[in-house]
């Protein structure tokens, strides 16, 4: 009987070693799309340990308000952080809007940057005190940090030597301590970097690039550092051995409109994460592009969120957007 019972586990062993892997499952185009507001822009995705899934951190723009005036942006201000999570990675759901402490954040939150640093979650997180009706008003990063992704502690405003900053994207640098790229609005727009030795001084270093953009994200991937930025007119690709010195990649990504529904406007604000060795890129779309556009002069206000992959061709990075969205099941599912 245990001869017979040895025999049936191989068989079964050998069926499963045989089996062949299940059909790829290309994510929806968009990936993700607000419930309430149809703003989702500005990506952070963090897997949270205790509830074992990924979760999305996103600036909720509120994109079906009207406002008399066209011209008026107070619709991108009075801006929630709403999180959308995963089960399977593919589809995502809105969980709730993230609440952070009153006295070191305000009505206006974008751009979240969370990063999982030895065991304590770290969001850095643009203020715009008050709703403006136009792009005026001071801009800060404030540092917060939080061990269940939930309740949140104020840890200090990031003194960068300017009013008007916003976006920050941090990593641990290679030669130490941590470095921070941000844009600063008040020096014409640049992209700039800063260092410190503990999350709390930092020390402003200089400029990345005499262009000005917004939404930088930097990451390692291919055996190299990569700083990838919103031009508003397609995504600045810089390279670098030591995320110090940068070579600009000679073509832009997402520069022009997407051949599908959703899609069909050039891509914005990029968030890189990368899992087992394969770079996922999320990104906005506003949505002028679209049939109702044609009969409501506000939907351009709509963004949703994509997701691509990138790979390294020649030396430099590359993504197809036309192509059918990745399969985000492995990377991204619940554990």
């Amino acid at each position: 009987m245990k001869r017979i019972a040895s025999l049936a586990v191989l068989a079964a062993l050998a069926g499963c070693a045989t089996s062949p892997p299940p059909a790829p499952e290309p994510a929806p185009r968009p990936l993700y799309r607000d419930p309430t507001y149809d703003g989702a822009a500005d990506v952070s995705l963090v897997f949270n340990r205790g509830l074992k899934r990924w979760e999305m951190f996103y600036t909720n723009r509120r994109a079906t308000v009207r406002m008399d005036d066209p011209k008026d942006v107070s619709w991108v201000h009075g801006t929630p952080i709403g999180v959308a999570t995963t089960d399977d990675g593919n589809r995502w759901r809105f969980d709730q809007e993230a609440k952070f402490p009153a006295e070191c954040t305000g009505v206006t939150l974008w751009a979240p940057e969370i990063q999982d640093i030895d065991g304590t979650y770290h969001l850095w997180l643009t203020i715009v005190p008050g709703i403006h009706k136009s792009w005026t008003g001071e801009r800060r990063i404030e540092h917060m940090t939080s061990t269940d992704l939930r309740n949140w502690q104020c840890a200090g405003t990031a003194d960068l030597g300017s009013p008007k900053v916003i976006d920050a994207s941090v990593i641990r640098a290679p030669q130490g301590g941590y470095r921070m790229w941000f844009k600063d609005e008040a020096a014409g727009s640049k992209l700039k970097f800063a260092d410190s030795p503990d999350l709390k001084a930092w020390t402003v270093r200089g400029q990345v690039s005499n262009l000005p953009g917004e939404g930088p994200t930097v990451f390692q991937f291919g055996g190299k550092w990569w700083l990838v930025a919103d031009l508003w007119k397609g995504l600045l690709v810089l390279r670098s051995d030591d995320a110090l010195n940068w070579e600009e990649q000679p073509t832009r990504l997402l520069a022009g409109v997407g051949q599908h529904p959703t899609d069909r406007a050039k891509g914005q604000h990029p968030g890189v994460t990368v899992v087992d060795g394969r770079a996922y890129l999320f990104y906005f779309t506003h949505q002028s592009g679209e049939p109702e556009a044609k009969t409501d002069d506000r939907w351009h206000q709509r963004t949703v969120i994509q997701a691509a992959e990138l790979t390294v061709k020649d030396g430099w990075l590359s993504v197809d957007r036309n192509a059918a969205p990745p399969d985000l099941r492995s990377a991204f599912k619940s554990r």
